[in-house]
């Protein structure tokens, strides 16, 4: 009799628990009013001026127009940047500021003088070399003394005015795009309506690729989806459908772990500012969450060559959880992960490693005992059947893995004649020689 049929009994055993992980807003809302000064002195709203925002660690721009109170807010600006935002609208001459942060959602007003219409350029305001204040109209009427050469920069500044105008109207469209992902999709996602929520941050990346947020999200969907799948899968008696299901499932797993990974790449690449710091660490950790979920099945159902990179994701992960008991929770988590995907080598190590912290960490010690047990080694069984005893004596009877641990440690004992050992939690289980 063969004492593999245990390990795979045990593992199957495992049902996979849809985890929740923490997906933050990443993003704020950016909002004001704009005013023009009349001949008199007076102060208006201006309806229908465009307020163009630009980030400028990364390249990135929004639009927003005002409406007829002069006001103006665009929702889902990533809280990590900095920004110019540059202000024009009808008979107005445009303004702008610049080495904004949005950390705080406090008003940016605009008060606008008389002037052509026309607006500026990211590139124009930099020339400017000025942290804010307003510039002319950026084009002239053509008169008679204008040269070839004025004329020909005039007509080249028109074109370009034309283009950012043409842009302006795309971006104004994506942003709603985008808004309305985030909205529908964060709302499936909260119900548990999946398909729905993946599709909506699709279609919110097909039109922005680089937004973490959405990333993050989907990874979250993504992962959850391929739960389900999975499991319904291991339900279907139709052996074709069953495969189908698993392989959804698995490329689904995939794709979450791509997705926060690109998440994590971008956040990484928007630098530290300390200014941003909470924000930042906020961002942060929820990619690493999900990506490291979303690699613990990668490693454990689709890739076992991936067990390194998720262990890799669970020291992130647990380096981030202030928790005690969350943080135990993943580290039990990152050593099934390794028994799981077939690391049993390294599942040994780590196992001795939190044991030589903490003799009586039942995780642990289920874990190196049936790590010991699947090496096939007899001469290892012994040492496995010892920790084993070990967890079935402290762990609780609530424990859903008991039961899995108690069938192995029974086989030792029937099958191979190995008799567990008493050892105490500061006297290590001795090997068999």
């Amino acid at each position: 009799m063969s004492f593999k049929p245990f390990i795979r009994t045990f593992a199957a055993a495992l049902v996979i628990a849809a985890m929740a992980a923490v997906v933050c807003a990443q993003s704020t809302q950016v909002s004001g009013t704009v005013k023009l000064k009349q001949a008199d002195g007076t102060e208006v709203p201006l309806a229908g001026a465009t307020v163009d925002i630009y980030r400028t660690d990364i390249k990135a721009q929004y639009q927003v127009k005002t409406d007829k109170k002069g006001h103006y807010l665009h929702a889902g600006i990533p809280f990590v940047g900095t920004y110019t935002l540059i202000v024009s609208g009808p008979g107005a001459r445009a303004t702008y500021a610049t080495g904004l942060r949005f950390t705080q959602e406090q008003p940016r007003d605009f008060l606008l003088q008389p002037g052509d219409g026309t607006t500026m350029t990211l590139e124009q305001v930099k020339a400017l070399g000025a942290s804010g204040g307003s510039a002319g109209g950026t084009s002239a009427a053509p008169s008679g003394s204008e040269s070839k050469e004025d004329k020909a920069k005039r007509e080249e500044m028109d074109r370009k005015i034309a283009e950012i105008g043409k842009k302006n109207e795309e971006i104004t469209k994506s942003n709603d795009v985008i808004k309305h992902a985030f909205e529908t999709g964060n709302a499936a996602l909260k119900d548990n309506r999946l398909d729905e929520a993946i599709t909506q941050y699709q279609e919110g990346l097909a039109i922005r690729a680089d937004e973490p947020a959405l990333l993050t999200n989907l990874s979250e969907a993504l992962r959850r989806r391929g739960v389900n799948r999975y499991n319904e899968a291991l339900k279907n008696t139709d052996e074709a459908a069953r495969t189908q299901g698993v392989s959804a499932a698995k490329k689904d797993w995939t794709d979450a772990a791509d997705a926060s990974q690109k998440a994590l790449q971008i956040i990484n690449a928007g630098g530290t500012d300390p200014a941003q710091a909470n924000v930042y660490a906020q961002n942060k950790n929820a990619a690493v969450s999900t990506r490291a979920l979303a690699m613990r099945l990668v490693a454990s159902k689709v890739d076992q060559t991936q067990a390194q990179a998720a262990w890799a994701a669970y020291q992130d992960f647990i380096g981030i959880e202030p928790d005690p008991a969350k943080k135990a929770k993943l580290k039990a988590e990152a050593l099934q992960t390794l028994f799981d995907a077939g690391a049993i080598d390294q599942a040994v190590a780590q196992s001795r490693a939190a044991l030589a912290e903490d003799p009586d960490n039942v995780d642990a010690n289920r874990i190196l005992g049936l790590a010991l047990f699947a090496s096939g080694d007899k001469a290892k069984f012994q040492e496995a059947a010892n920790y084993l005893q070990h967890y079935v004596d402290k762990a609780p009877d609530t424990d859903p893995l008991k039961q899995s641990a108690k069938e192995s440690l029974d086989y030792l004992k029937t099958a191979e004649n190995v008799k567990p050992e008493k050892t105490t939690p500061s006297r290590p289980a001795r090997r068999r020689p």
